[in-house]
């Protein structure tokens, strides 16, 4: 599992979420599938900024756990999204 930050904050994470093709949108980990989660947006969303920091689901925050497909199709995935 990979948790980074994107600048840009919140809408950054909704963005990059909406525009990846290959990562499904889930909560889980440990698929055979690659996911993406956008947790200030979905399972931290009811928390006030402050304790979504606390929590370690910053606004700007993004998880990915990673599948078995092809490194070289998520790594363009990414990309695209990122430049969306």
């Amino acid at each position: 599992v990979f948790t980074f930050s994107l600048k840009g904050g919140y809408e950054a994470g909704v963005n990059l979420v909406s525009n990846l093709k290959l990562f499904s949108h889930l909560a889980n980990v440990g698929d055979t599938r690659s996911l993406v989660i956008h947790p200030a947006s979905t399972t931290h969303s009811q928390l006030d900024d402050a304790a979504k920091i606390k929590s370690g689901a910053a606004p700007d925050v993004v998880r990915l756990s990673i599948g078995i497909e092809d490194k070289e199709d998520l790594i363009a995935d990414l990309e695209q999204a990122l430049s969306a």
